[in-house]
């Protein structure tokens, strides 16, 4: 749920275009013929779902960038390039379907108006799988998910080479993590209530324990933004009550970016609590998904709690602020906030040291010699 490369997450210029519109898109750029065309939710982008007239009725995700971040086509290339590579390491990543000229991607005008907005526009496959946001996310998910952040960050900081790279060094982002400081310019969005000033709270001491740190802690690329919503699976039903899931689709890789292997589990965390009945219980079984292929630093486990309770505040900031600039998609913007302030004032209520005890000691189990 990124807000564009700037650190002012400004209007978006959101794309407006209607499925007929699209469809002539589909047509024009890429030489497809619709059959279908459904829009989808998204928060500052335009995506729709396609089928198209071949064998096999094959289905595509349409991606129209807003126009603001459109104007940085080498940041959307390195985004696309690192699908294409994850998913050639086997990874369940969509890849793009070529323009007519033979690109990853295209800049298009919104309409024929002279002096028309201009968005960067992709034809992805479509990923099946449901939501994880739609499923009750057992602890064989929850590790299976840690695990998976762990080897994406991993493979795509050791392997992945495109000249395009050097774009997800994105100094001001928003949604970075080391960036929390930059939310007391939003905070207005709040008002004045007890919400804010637990979110003032967990931004002075992120300004005092976390930033500090940060040069310890191991660089990488993050995909960044692992929420319930973008991690889709499919289940092999083993049984009703304890069905086994597996990864089946990772969407949405607009807020990438230079970071570091903490940032990515902490992220997970945040979000897999967000539909968790038992909240503060979800942390153990991810952390250990992740530590089994990279166990966190004493320095990097010290943080985790802050930098978990500095994404809520990312996500509540930025989507109370968001929701003033767009009132008719507020629904969609604020989706996160339904549970996400309960489960911050939780932490805070519960404290630091008891939220790490329990993460810690679930993720101790999973590393301990199981009895014969």
């Amino acid at each position: 749920m990124s807000s564009g490369n700037d650190c002012q997450p400004q209007p978006l210029n959101k794309p407006t275009l209607g499925e007929r519109e699209a469809a002539e898109l589909v047509d024009r750029v890429f030489g497809l013929k619709v059959s279908w065309i459904g829009s989808l939710p998204s928060y500052d982008d335009q995506n729709f779902h396609v089928r198209v007239s071949a064998a096999g009725a094959e289905e595509y995700v349409l991606k129209i960038t807003n126009s603001e971040d459109s104007q940085e086509p080498d940041l959307i290339e390195a985004q696309t390039r690192a699908m294409m590579f994850l998913s050639a390491e086997g990874f369940p990543s969509a890849t793009p379907y070529l323009t007519k000229d033979g690109h990853i991607m295209s800049l298009e005008s919104g309409d024929t108006r002279p002096g028309s907005k201009k968005y960067m526009v992709r034809l992805l496959t479509y990923l099946p799988g449901t939501p994880v946001a739609k499923i009750t996310a057992n602890a064989q998910i929850l590790y299976e998910i840690g695990k998976l952040a762990a080897s994406m960050d991993k493979v795509l900081s050791e392997k992945f080479q495109h000249p395009s790279v050097k774009s997800l060094h994105r100094g001001q982002f928003i949604w970075n993590l080391a960036n929390v400081p930059l939310l007391d310019q939003y905070i207005y969005a709040l008002g004045q209530n007890k919400h804010r000033a637990v979110v003032e709270q967990v931004i002075e001491q992120f300004k005092g324990k976390v930033i500090p740190k940060l040069s310890s802690f191991r660089a990488c690329i993050n995909h960044g933004d692992l929420n319930d919503h973008n991690i889709l699976v499919d289940s092999s039903c083993a049984s009703l009550e304890n069905p086994q899931y597996r990864v089946s689709g990772i969407l949405d890789f607009s807020d990438m970016s230079y970071g570091y292997y903490v940032f990515e589990v902490a992220i997970a965390i945040m979000y897999m609590m967000i539909e968790s009945p038992e909240p503060l219980g979800v942390g153990g079984h991810v952390l250990a998904g992740f530590e089994s292929v990279l166990p966190l630093t004493a320095e990097e486990r010290g943080a985790l709690f802050l930098l978990v309770s500095g994404r809520f505040a990312q996500s509540l900031v930025i989507a109370a602020h968001t929701a003033l600039l767009y009132p008719e998609n507020k629904e969609y913007l604020t989706i996160t906030a339904k549970t996400g302030w309960k489960h911050l004032m939780t932490m805070f209520e519960v404290g630091q040291e008891a939220v790490e005890r329990t993460w810690f000691e679930t993720a101790q189990t999973y590393t301990r010699p199981t009895p014969v």
